[in-house]
């Protein structure tokens, strides 16, 4: 089964400093037929104004991912790690047993980034804090992983889940197929441009896709288009 889900379907929060689009329940907002996707718990695409962010504030067990789109990401949390993020790089936060962090714009422009919430495979892992930069010239034309489970690689976030987070940068006309193993799920979101996936389903800029039972996907851009695919269980 795919399932679409238009931009505008998206939940809109506007606190002035923060602008967010939210594809699942959080927070104050919640919807019972979008509360999560698998072990997908959040997708919250947020821009932040400059010298503005998110304060110090706990959490616990949850893998947080966040994909930085435009400007710049600082993290800074209670196990002394602190870092900036521009395009191409990748945060995830094991929250574990417990951990407190903030993620702040101290660029002069705005910052937009991607942030997933995604069940642990098993509760109170010891919190851990990783940063990683991947080539955005690879994934031209290509799926690019830049998140996956206990990854070796310096340019691939591992996490503590049995999922794949890829990037793609597909020129327009150009196609790519993803091929999933039986029982998986997989979950599309366009960043910018437009799709036609399996000669049927149109995507434009931030539609996303909720894919059941289809283990064969082609993806043709009709435009020069960037997405990202995760693949679940």
């Amino acid at each position: 089964m795919i399932k679409i889900f238009p931009a505008s379907s998206r939940y809109h929060g506007n606190l002035g400093w923060l602008n967010s689009y939210m594809s699942f329940s959080f927070a104050h907002y919640h919807d019972p037929e979008t509360p999560s996707f698998g072990p997908l718990r959040v997708l919250n695409d947020d821009f932040v104004e400059p010298g503005k962010g998110f304060g110090m504030h706990p959490h616990k067990n949850m893998e947080i991912v966040s994909i930085v789109l435009d400007g710049h990401l600082q993290h800074t949390d209670s196990t002394g790690h602190s870092a900036i993020s521009t395009f191409g790089g990748v945060q995830r936060m094991t929250a574990g047993t417990g951990i407190v962090h903030s993620e702040m714009n101290q660029g002069d422009n705005v910052v937009n980034f991607l942030q997933l919430w995604f069940d642990p495979e098993q509760q109170n892992l010891e919190p851990s804090y990783q940063v990683t930069q991947y080539d955005p010239e690879q994934m031209k034309n290509a799926l690019l992983p830049v998140v996956a489970k206990a990854s070796t690689d310096s340019k691939v976030c591992s996490i503590r889940q049995d999922i794949t987070i890829y990037l793609s940068d597909l020129e327009a006309d150009r196609s790519i197929s993803y091929d999933s193993l039986n029982n998986r799920r997989t979950f599309l979101f366009v960043i910018e441009g437009a799709l036609v996936m399996n000669d049927l389903h149109h995507l434009e800029t931030r539609d996303s896709a909720r894919i059941t039972d289809v283990s064969s996907l082609q993806f043709k851009a009709l435009k020069d288009t960037r997405f990202m695919l995760i693949d679940l269980p």
